[in-house]
């Protein structure tokens, strides 16, 4: 490939994450006053919001499957096409709803077509991308992501939610044009007509005990990120009280600040595994980083709000191996079902919220919230070290092989 159409895909790719990681936060900034203007009573605008949220999960876990079978069966670029399309309409339709019926749809929708994003770019770049250099690639593109977090925290707290909803929705039309140059993987076109060749099959995984024994290890590698993003700052409020904190405290400075740190994590962590010339060391790493922060963390009592955002950066740190995380995944997995590994992945994990809360609410009544999310993190982080551990190494390996 010429320079001009590599770094085309990776551009995309990086704008696609932006806008995938800026529609998932600007939920969690604009829930309350975009449910407060539908006329909710404040006594539902918690379980009104946690019930689109999981509808927003399962929409990107049914999306996350989908766009990854298509991925494999009719190329990359169908998700990148496809999937910012969906993405598009049903963020912009958000900005006029009328009640919380449609507002539910509209975030299935879009949970749906932003599945595809991450995925994709990441698949698509690794393959165009020289073996040694690839992981510089996977930087950019979750770099991108995290101003695209950091952009929807600003909007959600400076704009009105319809406005921020707008925005979102021209973004993405916008990175729909800038997409029509962008160029297929060469490996993937090398596989298409391979007819005796199984492409994004999902019998493959239940038929092959080896194969899903190592997509759920890859899975517990990714988990601990969405207990952080997803439950403890989601949640930042009611630990925030819990830890008798000297001040308010909100979701959406929490998720700005962990995304800041997040940033510079995602950049970190994949300079580290190009210098080290090991995905696992990185991601081993920056687990343990993680397990001294959210120990650190819960024990803050009567602290200043300044060291509270603080450790919530720091935990974005330490939950920096995120881009690692999926680049390791499609390394460990053939062409022929690369995109379903690399696209369902992500929202897989992010689906995990959804039994989390399940169990939070279990363990709360006796632990209380603080201790529960400690249990709950602490133990996601023992899983992951154990699932890297058992993962082979895959920096500077080869993708030019299928699974059969």
């Amino acid at each position: 490939m010429n320079n001009k159409n590599l770094w085309l895909a990776i551009t995309v790719s990086a704008l696609g994450y932006f806008v995938d990681v800026y529609d998932i936060i600007l939920f969690s900034a604009v829930r309350i006053p975009s449910l407060r203007s539908l006329g909710l009573p404040e006594e539902q605008i918690t379980t009104i919001g946690l019930r689109l949220i999981n509808l927003q999960l399962i929409g990107m876990l049914l999306g996350g499957i989908s766009w990854g079978i298509l991925g494999d069966k009719k190329g990359r670029l169908s998700i990148l096409f496809g999937s910012i399309f969906l993405y598009s309409s049903a963020t912009l339709a958000n900005a006029f709803v009328s009640n919380v019926e449609t507002y539910g749809l509209l975030r299935f929708i879009a949970g749906f077509g932003l599945a595809g994003e991450m995925g994709a770019g990441i698949t698509l770049v690794n393959e165009l991308m020289t073996k040694e250099k690839r992981g510089y690639g996977t930087m950019i593109i979750a770099t991108s992501g995290i101003f695209g977090g950091i952009a929807g925290g600003l909007v959600g707290n400076f704009l009105t939610w319809q406005t921020a909803y707008i925005l979102g929705g021209i973004g993405g039309f916008l990175l729909l044009f800038l997409r029509m140059g962008v160029v297929e993987s060469g490996l993937f076109v090398n596989l298409k007509n391979q007819t005796q060749v199984a492409k994004g099959s999902l019998l493959l995984f239940f038929k092959t005990p080896a194969l899903l024994s190592k997509y759920l290890k890859c899975l517990l590698v990714g988990v601990p990120f969405w207990v952080f993003i997803g439950l403890f700052m989601a949640l930042a409020p009611e630990l925030g009280k819990a830890l008798n904190i000297a001040g308010p405290i909100t979701a959406a400075w929490a998720i700005l600040f962990f995304n800041i740190g997040l940033g510079f994590g995602d950049l970190s962590s994949s300079l580290l595994s190009q210098i080290l010339g090991s995905r696992k060391k990185a991601i081993m790493t920056y687990l343990s980083i993680t397990f001294i922060a959210v120990i650190s963390f819960l024990s803050l009592q009567n602290a200043s709000t300044t060291l509270f955002y603080f450790f919530c950066a720091l935990l974005g740190l330490g939950s920096g191996s995120w881009a690692i995380f999926i680049m390791i995944a499609a390394e460990q997995f053939g062409t022929n079902l690369r995109a379903t590994v690399a696209t369902s992945l992500p929202n897989f994990v992010r689906s995990m919220g959804i039994p989390f809360m399940a169990i939070l609410s279990m363990l709360k009544p006796q632990f209380g919230i603080l201790w529960g999310l400690g249990i709950i993190a602490i133990s996601s982080i023992v899983l992951a070290f154990i699932a890297i551990s058992s993962l082979k190494e895959t920096f500077a390996t080869s993708l030019d092989f299928v699974e059969s």
